[in-house]
């Protein structure tokens, strides 16, 4: 196993970190233009694109290409159907109830908050939560079986995220579905397969460090802290709270595993039969 070109690495953190704040300071300067901040969140799958992509030029004679170019690919997909997902769904709605809550309580100016609070905290988890897609792209020898694995488990998660996002969208454009839980597909095993499929994208890119024991310790507090933030951060526990009071939302939730998909329990009429 060859050694772990850190000289390299730590120069393309770097650039890393200037890739992932010029996508956010540019998406900045269109919201303000735009007069809506949640455009940032398209912006999130973009930062990763674009960390993979100077990552790839970057790391040019010190990473095995088939690895790098698999990485690079793999990143790029997620992050740019994403990007595209979050776009068409936020098309002819104003400003996000969370980023309009936020700023509500802004002390001074509220575009310089947002600066702060959102577009560069966002791009600092952006360079974090990245580390893996860097460091891949620095390990010299070529893909092993983990890293095949690693690239089936991102196509789980890629196929849960697809696939939930467009169960959902079908499920909210029929009239006669206003104001009701989705519980059905996917959203039947887990209350939360789009957030799932990112834990499985995120855990699967850091397997593709693994080879290099080296890469891999660098970047497992990214699927750790991508984990974090899914599971008790801003993603299903925020989400779940703001859903809490719906009608029907308890029923769901008792017959719905909260993240790891599994078969939905049966209603406590279908357990005793009929009477």
């Amino acid at each position: 196993m060859s050694g772990f070109p850190w000289g390299a690495f730590a120069l393309n953190l770097a650039w890393a970190a200037a890739a992932a704040l010029a996508v956010m300071l540019v998406t900045f300067a269109v919201a303000v233009r735009a007069g809506l901040h949640r455009i940032v969140d398209v912006a999130w799958g973009i930062g990763f694109t674009a960390v993979a992509a100077v990552t790839f030029a970057a790391s040019a004679g010190h990473g095995d290409l088939a690895r790098r170019v698999l990485v690079t690919v793999l990143t790029a997909v997620w992050g740019l159907r994403l990007a595209v997902h979050i776009a068409r769904r936020g098309r002819g709605h104003g400003e996000d109830p969370r980023y309009e809550a936020m700023l509500a309580k802004a002390p001074g100016n509220r575009n310089a908050y947002a600066l702060r609070m959102v577009y560069l905290l966002q791009g600092a988890l952006v360079w974090l939560v990245s580390l893996p897609v860097q460091a891949a792209q620095y390990v010299p020898d070529p893909p092993s079986a983990v890293v095949w694995a690693g690239s089936a488990l991102w196509a789980v998660g890629l196929g849960f995220e697809a696939v939930g996002d467009a169960q959902l969208a079908r499920f909210k454009a029929d009239p006669a579905n206003r104001g009701r839980i989705m519980d059905r597909g996917l959203w039947s095993w887990t209350r939360h397969p789009n957030y799932f499929g990112d834990f499985c994208v995120w855990w699967g890119l850091f397997l593709l460090t693994c080879d290099s024991p080296a890469a891999a310790a660098v970047s497992v507090v990214s699927p750790v802290v991508m984990s974090l933030l899914l599971i008790r951060g801003s993603g299903k526990r925020l989400l779940e709270r703001h859903m809490a009071d719906r009608p029907g939302f308890a029923a769901y939730a008792a017959r719905t595993s909260g993240f790891f998909p599994r078969p939905p329990r049966r209603e406590p009429s279908e357990t005793r039969g009929a009477p």
